[in-house]
């Protein structure tokens, strides 16, 4: 049996860092929760946002990076690799929590701003601290924005034994993914939240977007080049998404929602996030396969220097997304309390994109300094950047590895 990998293994996707650091970029903007700022955001053109992108990638990403770990060591030295990354992510959400609810509470009662208790969902933790600290630690309890690493944490925990299954049966894991998904919109399957409530993320159903970038990762891509190279695919998809932006939009804007009749409108509005619904899915898959289209892995613009930064927060996603989303809290509570002027939006906007950038190329240094201080000179690194192996990619450039 053998497992097909699309790319050589020293070739690495920048598109999947750069669309990355993009997804981290338009998560920081949309969660500022300004009039503005929300305009340069994936959201408000869409069905799916940054989100959604955000959790395929990392099951690409997660698929590529750990099953080589688990065809070169096995499944024991795989899960191994697997569930220490599990542990970095859950640190991370414990530190931003940690100092998440610290602020709110902090700048709360220094500036007199009480409703930011109950808009960033604290009000737990000073009614009962013990047990919401408690809560916070099992990721039952999730203050406003908090809710995409809880998800990460729970889809990676779950995925050596998916992974294991998908390196020798990969299709049948893809269609369980599909059951999953259609039975947890069906019968409401979803986890609980405290003090009350569900998951915001229902992560029943948004592993079917964590596993198909897996898939994609181990040659499923292969069986779905064609609807790169579809004429007409390319154009429903384009239509497709004219009709998810008008359906969008009508959401803010009354004037076209006023065009539109009340039961197309109630069909779309509002876009049900939680169980990530059909619409919004198909709406990210055409993105990936226009996506593919238009750039492809080898395209020149991909080195040229003003995507750098993208592609360096990409690079050092965890960090980055963790600094954003603490930022975007600074950035709305600035604006509240200074100014929300335009011109304030646009400052606060900057000056968070280039903290999280700052951020990106100080964590990439400094591994490259941790790198170079544990390998002895003229040893090279077994840490090497990931290949990309499936991302829709021509089955010419595939290469295989033999599963023992």
């Amino acid at each position: 049996m053998k497992v097909e990998l699309v790319l050589p293994a020293s070739k690495r996707d920048l598109r999947l860092d750069l669309f990355r650091g993009l997804a981290n970029w338009l998560m920081f903007l949309g969660h500022v929760s300004t009039s503005v700022l929300a305009w340069f955001s994936f959201r408000n053109y869409g069905f799916s946002d940054g989100a959604d992108l955000f959790v395929f990638i990392s099951g690409y990403t997660s698929a590529l990076v750990f099953g080589r770990r688990m065809l070169e060591g096995g499944f024991v030295f795989g899960t191994t690799r697997l569930l220490r990354r599990v542990w970095q992510i859950y640190a991370a959400h414990i530190l931003l929590f940690v100092f998440y609810l610290a602020s709110v509470h902090f700048l709360s009662n220094g500036f007199s701003s009480p409703d930011l208790i109950d808009r960033y969902n604290v009000a737990p933790l000073l009614n009962a601290p013990v047990e919401t600290i408690t809560q916070g630690l099992l990721l039952r309890y999730k203050p406003l924005n908090l809710d995409v690493l809880p998800l990460y944490v729970v889809l990676m925990g779950a995925f050596p034994p998916v992974l294991w299954l998908m390196l020798r049966h990969r299709n049948w894991v893809m269609l369980g993914s599909i059951l999953l998904y259609f039975a947890a919109r069906q019968f409401s399957w979803n986890l609980p939240s405290y003090p009350s409530g569900v998951w915001y993320f229902n992560p029943f159903a948004w592993q079917l977007l964590f596993v198909l970038g897996a898939w994609l990762a181990l040659g499923g891509a292969n069986t779905l080049h064609f609807l790169v190279r579809s004429r007409a695919i390319l154009v429903l998809g384009l239509a497709y998404l004219l009709f998810a932006a008008v359906m969008t939009l009508s959401g803010l804007i009354p004037e076209i929602q006023r065009l539109l009749p009340r039961a197309l409108f109630e069909a779309f509005n509002p876009n049900d996030k939680t169980n990530l619904a059909p619409y919004r899915f198909l709406h990210l898959a055409i993105v990936i396969i226009l996506g593919a289209r238009f750039i492809p892995i080898d395209a020149a613009g991909l080195q040229a220097a003003i995507w750098k930064p993208l592609i360096k927060c990409g690079q050092q996603s965890l960090e980055v997304f963790a600094v954003g989303i603490y930022l975007s809290f600074i950035g709305y509570f600035v604006l509240k309390t200074i100014s929300d002027g335009i011109i304030a939006q646009l400052v606060a906007g900057t000056a968070g994109i280039a903290i999280m950038t700052a951020v990106a190329y100080y964590r990439s240094w400094s591994k490259r300094v941790e790198k170079s201080a544990h390998v002895p000179a003229g040893l090279p690194s077994l840490d090497k950047p990931h290949a990309a192996p499936g991302d829709l990619a021509r089955p010419a450039e595939r290469a295989a590895i033999r599963v023992v």
